[in-house]
């Protein structure tokens, strides 16, 4: 896409997020269907690297993390076909968006892609209830909201693979949000937003669950209703006690 082309679709992406579907419960969280230029997600689907290519580090703790995700340290790791989505999402059209419907002042993305990129799951693959990370030590900031755009056409409900959110204990599923072609969904992230599709997927055997998963973060450290470690810790799973894969609660930091 030209440049004025890129900047026009992300000015109509941050419209769109400011009319999406956005929901307070169980915690706050957007949903936009056709969210993407379509020309722009079909290039996406169509240079998704295949499940063998070297960039995946593939997760396998069967109880709790089964899929595949990409190992980006920079924009200059992304699909030349991809990076065009990865910059509107990031853009500061974007970021303002979100900030202004999620009321979360200054956010800013994340440019060394810790954990974000692209995320395959294939049949049988899951995702244990968990709450994300709260910390990023290559800059001292503070994971605020998770975004995803969901790159599966034709998704069918028997192939299940629904982005499920969870009580504040994550004991209980509230919603499902299903995973179809170019839906973004976003969310707030903090140790009370309980999410994850912990049933194997029962997608078609060609065909995989994919997504594009970002992380945006703030200076300001979380309101304190949404703090229950005040340490830095990793990804906490439901499976796990609420402890994360070593088996800790916190973790050592930069």
């Amino acid at each position: 896409m030209k440049q004025l082309e890129l900047k026009l679709s992300a000015e109509e992406c941050a419209t769109k997020i400011k009319n999406g579907d956005f929901y307070d419960l169980p915690f706050k969280h957007l949903v936009v269907d056709n969210f993407l230029p379509n020309e722009l997600a079909q290039l996406c689907l169509e240079n998704f690297p295949r499940i063998d290519d070297s960039v995946w580090e593939h997760e396998n703790d069967s109880d709790i993390e089964v899929k595949s995700r990409t190992t980006w340290e920079s924009e200059f790791d992304i699909p030349e076909k991809i990076i065009e989505a990865v910059r509107i999402l990031n853009s500061s059209l974007i970021l303002k968006s979100l900030s202004e419907v999620f009321n979360i002042p200054k956010l800013v993305a994340d440019s060394y892609f810790t954990g974000g990129g692209l995320n395959v799951t294939r049949r049988g693959g899951l995702l244990d209830v968990h709450v994300d990370g709260n910390y990023h030590d290559a800059t001292g900031l503070y994971r605020r909201m998770n975004a995803l755009i969901y790159l599966n056409p034709g998704w069918k409900e028997e192939w299940g693979g629904e982005f499920g959110l969870y009580n504040q204990d994550g004991s209980r599923l509230i919603k499902k949000v299903a995973p179809i072609f170019n839906r973004l969904v976003v969310f707030d992230s903090h140790d009370y937003s309980f999410h994850g599709l912990p049933e194997p997927i029962n997608f078609p055997e060609d065909t995989n669950r994919k997504s594009i998963i970002l992380y945006y973060y703030t200076k300001e450290p979380r309101p304190t209703s949404q703090i229950a470690i005040d340490e830095p810790h990793s990804a906490l799973w439901v499976k796990r006690e609420l402890k994360d894969k070593r088996g800790n609660i916190h973790r050592e930091f930069e």
